[in-house]
């Protein structure tokens, strides 16, 4: 009889990555250090840095916002997280998609603070209260997924332009919603 514990079965300890492996969408392994994973990691950090945005926030309607673009994150994640040869695979199945609509939202927002016109002179300097400095960080977190992403076409990877788009504009959304955060 062992004294070792029973595992169980429901964990979310799998154990499958104690050998510095991670498993992709349809059950590949890769190091976790590859750059597939290391993007998939920048982008579900900025998900939480916008949970945490979303958190500080007390205006309905932009924590709605933000909570979009979470679920939008978590589609675009799942597009990355699946190896080359699978990506017709996932281009045909059922799951959420980051498409020119998401990205037309994005734009819709941009557009709709501009037409506000919220004030800033020069370079940002984050920190003005916690809901703006909150934005701040997942904009720059935004912008390390962007440059991971980047990274995954020269790594064999390649993605639909719409995703490196998406993040880009959620980047800039980000900044004018700090910057109208600050005037609150």
């Amino acid at each position: 009889m062992s004294d070792a514990p029973q595992r169980n079965p429901h964990s979310i300890a799998t154990r499958k990555g104690d050998d510095g492996t991670t498993g992709l969408l349809y059950g590949q392994r890769i190091p976790k250090d590859h750059p597939q994973a290391e993007t998939v990691g920048a982008l579900d950090e900025l998900n939480a840095a916008i949970g945490l945005a979303k958190a500080y926030c007390s205006a309905a309607a932009r924590r709605a916002e933000l909570e979009r673009i979470q679920k939008d994150l978590v589609a675009l994640m799942g597009e990355i997280a699946c190896a080359e040869s699978d990506a017709g695979r996932y281009a045909e199945s059922k799951f959420a998609k980051v498409d020119e609509a998401a990205l037309a939202v994005l734009d819709a927002g941009v557009t709709a603070i501009e037409a506000r016109q919220p004030k800033f002179a020069g370079w940002a300097t984050p920190g003005a209260n916690p809901h703006a400095a909150a934005l701040d960080v997942a904009r720059t977190l935004a912008r390390r997924a962007e440059r991971r992403m980047v990274t995954l076409h020269t790594n064999g990877r390649t993605l639909r332009p719409v995703l490196l788009q998406y993040v880009n504009r959620v980047s800039d959304l980000l900044w004018l919603m700090a910057r109208e955060a600050e005037q609150s």
